[in-house]
C-alpha cells in the first residue's frame, strides 16, 4: 500500500460509533459494510491497513456515488469496490469472512441477515449496530450459531448506540454451550435469582456483566418510555389496554429489580 494511502486512512475522522465498529474488525480481514453510505468505515480501514480488501455496499443509488468518489479521492479503487444492492446481495458467497452493518434497526439488520443467508458462507465475524431491537438481533445471532464475544455502549450526541461483535461457531454443541452460558438467567445469582430469557437478549449479556454508566443511564430511559407507555394505556377505552399496561408495569419492575442488583464492576466474561 502506498504511504500516502495509509495517511489518509489513519488520518479520516470517523464519528465514536464508527471508530468502535473499525476497533473491532480483525486486522487483515476481507470486510463487507452493508449500508455503507459514503464508505467512510471500508475507507478508513483500506487505508490504514487493517483490511486486506473492502466491499462496500449500498441500497441508494445517492450514497453509492458518494462512496465511489470517496474511494477515487483516497485511491483507494483497487482495495475498496463499490456496490449498488439491496443487503449481502452485493457480496459473493466465500467474498469475505466479516461483515460491518450499522445505522439500522434491529428488525430490518436481521431482514438482511435472513435475505443474504447463503452469502454468509465464510463469514466468521459479524460486527453489528442495531439503534432499536437489540433483541432480535441477539436471537438471530443464536440461531445462526454466532456467538458474542464482545458488545459495549457508544453515547454520542445525546444517543446510546449498541454495538455487538460475534464470531461464528462451527460445532454446533459448542454453539449451544456457549449461549446457555452467555444467557445464563442466573448470572446475577444470589442478589437476583433469575433473570427472564427475554430481558437478557433484549440488555445483552456482556453488558449486563459487566454495567457501565451509560448502560444505567439506557436503561432508565427505556424505563422512562415505558412509564410513558403505560400512562397512555391507562387512558385508553380498548378493552385490552388494561391487560396490556400490567405486562409493561411487569417489564418496567423487572428492569428496576435487575438494575438495583447490578454489581459497580464485574469480572470479565472471558476471564
Amino acid at each position: 500500500m502506498k504511504q500516502s494511502d495509509q495517511r489518509f486512512g489513519a488520518g479520516l475522522k470517523l464519528s465514536r460509533r464508527l471508530s468502535a465498529l473499525a476497533e473491532w474488525v480483525p486486522q487483515g480481514a476481507r470486510l463487507a459494510d452493508i449500508g455503507t453510505d459514503h464508505a467512510l468505515l471500508p475507507v478508513f480501514l483500506a487505508g490504514s491497513g487493517q483490511v486486506e480488501l473492502a466491499i462496500a455496499g449500498d441500497v441508494n443509488a445517492g450514497p453509492v456515488e458518494a462512496a465511489r468518489k470517496q474511494v477515487r479521492d483516497a485511491g483507494l479503487d483497487t482495495l475498496v469496490s463499490v456496490r449498488l444492492g439491496d443487503g449481502l446481495a452485493v457480496v459473493e458467497p466465500g467474498e469475505v469472512d466479516s461483515v460491518s452493518i450499522a445505522g439500522m434497526g434491529g428488525s430490518l439488520m436481521v431482514r438482511i441477515l435472513d435475505q443474504g443467508i447463503s452469502r454468509l458462507e465464510g463469514v466468521n465475524t459479524l460486527i453489528l449496530s442495531p439503534h432499536v431491537a437489540e433483541e432480535a438481533v441477539r436471537r438471530w445471532l443464536t440461531a445462526h450459531q454466532y456467538g458474542i464475544d464482545r458488545e459495549t455502549l457508544i453515547e454520542e450526541d445525546g444517543v446510546i448506540y449498541s454495538i455487538i461483535r460475534a464470531v461464528k461457531i462451527s460445532d454446533a454443541a459448542e454453539a449451544r454451550e456457549t449461549a446457555a452460558r452467555l444467557y445464563d438467567t442466573g448470572l446475577l445469582a444470589p442478589k437476583l435469582k433469575s433473570i427472564s430469557p427475554s430481558l437478557l437478549y433484549e440488555m445483552g449479556p456482556l453488558l449486563l456483566r459487566e454495567p457501565t454508566e451509560t448502560f444505567r443511564r439506557k436503561w432508565e430511559q427505556e424505563i422512562a418510555k415505558r412509564e410513558r407507555v403505560i400512562l397512555q394505556l391507562e387512558h385508553a377505552d380498548a378493552p385490552e389496554a388494561a391487560e396490556k399496561a400490567k405486562e409493561w408495569q411487569e417489564d418496567v419492575r423487572e428492569i428496576r429489580e435487575v438494575l438495583a442488583c447490578l454489581p459497580a464492576e464485574k469480572r470479565s466474561f472471558n476471564s
